[in-house]
């Protein structure tokens, strides 16, 4: 499954399906363009050159993406998966239940954590996503903790596939889920957004 030489073919979330999963099984994406919604770590920030919290021997991150170019991670290939409205397609769940997330990999990178971040309660879905729209923090984090990462090459691989089960919070109505993947040996993290339907 790894695939070594090209670096922007790595990771994708399909189960609940993403936006992106869903465009890849539309034909709107080839599957290179599905893992690749890339750009740099530690979402909210907007700069890049800075350290891990927990980990500083981590690789400073790049830049991460700006706002309106979250759902695509500033990749030109999914930029429609940026374009704002509601008639995404969505999956039905309630406040309060287990969600349960599966990543799959196309190339494993040494992982530093996975973060789950949700929109506001009053966001305007009308408006391109961005940081004003979402939670300033995640509502669901998995981290790993073991450092330097060049000596834990084990314990920091994440397993294929990668399932994390999450309780959702307080929310009505149509939502997105932001699902990112921050890795340890690269300044980089993917991005993955789910929309969900709070009934």
């Amino acid at each position: 499954m790894s695939d070594k030489n090209n670096t922007l073919r790595h990771g994708h979330v399909f189960s609940p399906e993403s936006r992106a999963y869903f465009a890849w099984q539309e034909g709107k994406l080839d599957t290179g363009a599905l893992n690749q919604r890339e750009a740099g770590k530690f979402f909210p920030a907007t700069a890049s050159g800075l350290r891990d919290a927990i980990a500083a021997d981590d690789v400073v991150n790049s830049t991460p993406p700006a706002d309106g170019q979250i759902a695509s991670a500033g990749q030109a290939t999914g930029k429609f998966l940026d374009t704002p409205g509601s008639d995404w397609k969505k999956h039905d769940v309630k406040s309060g239940e287990t969600l349960t997330v599966s990543w799959n990999y196309s190339a494993v990178h040494l992982t530093r954590r996975w973060n789950y971040f949700m929109t506001r309660q009053n966001w305007d879905p009308s408006q391109p996503l961005s940081r004003a729209q979402f939670e300033e923090q995640p509502f669901h984090m998995v981290q790993l903790n073991e450092q330097p990462f060049w000596s834990h090459n084990n314990a920091l691989r994440p397993p294929q596939p990668t399932v994390h089960d999450m309780i959702l919070p307080e929310r009505t109505g149509y939502h997105v889920m932001l699902a990112v993947w921050e890795v340890a040996d690269t300044g980089n993290a993917f991005y993955q957004v789910v929309d969900l339907d709070f009934k």
